[in-house]
């Protein structure tokens, strides 16, 4: 299987010069970041590189979950999409996925 490995944000094929050149850029890469009220980060950015190992579409866009945004970058969560539609909506389901835990914890 002779797959692409580089796709721009509407998920075009691009060659890995295109890549890095888009991947220097920090406000191309950004999809969303929020912050949550006990710190928990989430970002959510386009990778432009497919994370996908097996059939399907390429995931080139990744939502991650940190203890915070200043500290070590310690992974709480991962979640990986194909589309920037598909990023953001998965960003707002973190979200609400992290919030939810929190208020539960204060109960």
């Amino acid at each position: 299987m002779n797959r692409n490995m580089y796709y721009d944000r509407s998920g075009k094929p691009i060659t890995l010069l295109e890549w890095g050149s888009m991947f220097e850029d920090r406000t191309t890469k950004r999809v969303a970041e929020t912050t949550l009220p006990d710190g928990t980060w989430i970002s959510t950015i386009w990778l432009g590189l497919d994370h996908r190992f097996g059939d399907g579409p390429p995931l080139i866009f990744e939502t991650m979950v940190f203890q915070s945004k200043d500290g070590p970058l310690y992974e709480l969560d991962t979640y990986r999409y194909s589309t920037e539609e598909e990023a953001i909506k998965g960003h707002e389901e973190a979200v609400a996925k992290w919030s939810a835990a929190q208020r539960e914890e204060k109960e």
